[in-house]
């Protein structure tokens, strides 16, 4: 039987900015950023497009937001973008806080790439470059060794790191060896680190056989020569 209350129409609920960021995120994460567009999101929100002008001025500061999303969403798994005063465990922290990100990251594989074209820092971005920086300084070291290690994590401070190159993993087998016979007399150091990859250790986690080990092997070699040289008074 339906209800009285079923047959009303039910209210709409009121457009905000986070809605709309919310909706663009969603679109974005099932048929990637491309799809995104101010006429998309507001499809899918059930509105005009012209209303989303209310709460993003343009395209641009829409996909601001949305970066600003993502980074509230690596907050919300940390609890909260805290320094520790005098805190002995920095290395831990920064570790926990990047492989946080990588998760939230690998969740929303379109973000990476929208993060490296914004010209400004969204307000959750500051904080959490913020509780980085406070890390270290609580943890020893000088500002300039803290600046010069916020430039070598770079992207890796949000979970992400720019590859070289992606190779074709589409490629049959028989093909990749004719390539690598092909490349042997010109290349012998990269056929052969190819070659065991591919073939004589499955389990080898050189080149681009893990990515999430290769993530964590680059952090960890960052983090304990940052130690080296904190321990040194660099």
């Amino acid at each position: 039987m339906v209800t009285k209350a079923e047959r009303e129409p039910q209210p709409r609920l009121p457009l905000t900015r986070r809605r709309i960021l919310g909706a663009a995120i969603e679109l974005a994460d099932a048929e990637g950023i491309a799809a995104v567009t101010m006429r998309r999101v507001a499809r899918q929100l059930g509105v005009e497009a012209m209303s989303l002008y209310h709460h993003v001025a343009n395209k641009e500061d829409l996909l601001d937001g949305m970066v600003d999303e993502i980074v509230r969403k690596i907050e919300d798994e940390l609890g909260v973008f805290t320094v520790e005063k005098g805190t002995t465990g920095w290395q831990q922290k920064l570790r926990h806080m990047m492989l946080t990100a990588r998760r939230v990251m690998l969740r929303h594989p379109w973000a990476p790439a929208v993060i490296e074209t914004r010209t400004k820092m969204p307000p959750s971005l500051i904080r959490y470059f913020e509780t980085i920086l406070g890390t270290m300084i609580e943890g020893g070291f000088s500002y300039d060794l803290a600046h010069h290690a916020m430039h070598t994590l770079g992207s890796r401070a949000l979970g992400f790191n720019q590859e070289l190159f992606v190779p074709d993993t589409s490629a049959e087998e028989q093909e990749s060896n004719e390539m690598f016979a092909a490349m042997m007399a010109e290349l012998p150091y990269m056929v052969g680190m190819l070659s065991e990859i591919s073939h004589d250790s499955p389990d080898s986690t050189l080149g681009w056989c893990d990515d999430q080990t290769e993530f964590e092997f680059g952090i960890d070699l960052i983090l304990d020569g940052l130690e080296r040289l904190r321990d040194q008074g660099t």
